[in-house]
């Protein structure tokens, strides 16, 4: 029996994935790729049916090609491109999907090995990954942009839940979104028109994407400071015209939604979460918020005024609350958590887990927070963080002729970044 696409709308498409994630469909998926003894067969096997988006599960085939290919060319027509990423030294899109890059990149180092199940599986679990965030692009095309998030957050459960291959990836659905744009984009009114639309949603949903987007922005313009633009802010501004008014939406987010905990009297990991967040996106450029705000930051002009009467209003109760998470040689820091994208984070992880066939209990929001479970997540948290930075200083990037690692995990500059900041906001 084929299950396959009538359409190609939102709704269609949630239909087709939630069918795909539901109950023991992966296993089946699996069962007929892995039927080779040579791990190199099955994941030639794996790569065509991402490239082709159909899929075998038994005698079920589930056809993804046109609701996929429909999305995507509607969100590449916006300026985006939520599943592939740019080729610096080639300047252009790369035609294979990220997943399929990964797959590639392990059937090159691991093909000759026997077939190994695990990797099979977050494979599988990676190429779903990113038929989610393109549909956490697509959430206004029809129905409840709100209600549709809420769906894509179902579909996640789904992917990470215990029919998976038990590597997660991202702890909401508003994270996708984060996922499907970190990457360099040739033309950028995608993410203006982007983030028109996200300032629609309602409250909740606007505080899970600047919990998000907040920290991993405030890591992302912390290595380009250092790295892309040798320390010089003005030219770290004029380069990064997309990402300062996301910024921008998320202080103002996060600075209300402190404002409304305070009001009324919550505290505990709840606030802590927020405090962080906003102490996290102040740290690259503390002055453009608090300060003279550069002037492509004129269509944030509410969303600035927003943030600095507040910020006015509790500033020392907020410094004082900073202080908690200034970073220290002994504990987990997200300020010393230093990348070029965060869609590179996700995506050393994931290799990471398919070299060593285990998977890791950890997503791209824990690395951004100093919040965790236990002493052992903690602990976890910053083996990860070392390890990405290993794999990025065994391949470095030629960032202004000089060869550097994009990711990087270093306690002395996030204490030295957290004294800037402070001493930037008490001015």
């Amino acid at each position: 029996m084929a299950v396959r696409a009538k359409n190609a709308g939102f709704a269609r498409a949630c239909a087709l994935i939630e069918e795909a994630l539901a109950g023991t469909t992966r296993q089946a998926i699996l069962s007929t790729l892995t039927t080779s003894r040579e791990l190199g067969a099955t994941l030639l096997r794996l790569r065509e049916s991402m490239q082709s988006h159909v899929w075998k599960a038994g005698a079920r085939r589930i056809d993804l090609a046109k609701a996929v290919t429909t999305l995507d060319a509607r969100t590449r027509g916006e300026g985006l491109h939520a599943m592939h990423d740019w080729d610096g030294i080639a300047d252009h899109v790369n035609p294979d999907m990220i997943a399929v890059d990964v797959l590639n990149y392990i059937l090159e180092i691991r093909g000759a090995e026997p077939t190994d199940a695990t990797v099979v599986a977050i494979l599988l679990d990676y190429y779903f990954l990113y038929l989610l965030a393109l549909l956490s692009l697509r959430l206004w095309d029809e129905g409840d942009a709100d209600d549709n998030l809420d769906r894509v957050g179902v579909l996640l459960a789904a992917l990470q839940g215990p029919h998976g291959s038990g590597q997660p990836f991202a702890r909401s659905a508003e994270t996708l979104i984060l996922i499907a744009t970190s990457h360099y984009e040739i033309a950028e009114h995608g993410y203006g028109l982007l983030l028109q639309r996200t300032r629609t949603l309602n409250p909740p949903h606007r505080v899970k994407v600047a919990i998000g987007h907040a920290p991993c922005l405030g890591s992302h313009l912390r290595f380009g400071f250092e790295a892309t633009y040798g320390r010089d802010t003005v030219n770290m501004r004029n380069d990064n015209v997309a990402d300062y008014p996301w910024l921008s939406f998320s202080l103002a987010t996060l600075i209300r939604e402190y404002r409304r905990l305070r009001d009324e009297g919550t505290e505990g990991p709840e606030r802590d979460l927020i405090v962080e967040a906003l102490l996290n996106g102040l740290t690259p450029d503390a002055r453009a918020f608090v300060g003279g705000a550069p002037s492509f930051l004129s269509t944030s002009e509410a969303e600035l005024s927003v943030f600095r009467d507040d910020f006015k209003r509790y500033s020392n109760d907020l410094l004082d609350e900073f202080v908690r998470f200034r970073p220290t040689a002994q504990a987990y820091s997200p300020l010393s958590f230093f990348f070029n994208f965060s869609h590179n984070v996700v995506k050393g992880t994931v290799v990471d887990a398919l070299l060593s066939s285990r998977p890791w209990p950890l997503t791209i929001d824990d690395l951004v927070t100093a919040m965790h479970r236990d002493a052992a997540t903690a602990q976890e948290k910053e083996t990860l963080a070392r390890t990405l930075m290993a794999y990025a200083r065994a391949n470095p990037h030629k960032i202004r002729g000089r060869l550097m690692p994009v990711i990087v995990y270093d306690p002395q500059a996030g204490r030295q970044a957290f004294a800037v900041t402070m001493r930037k906001l008490r001015e």
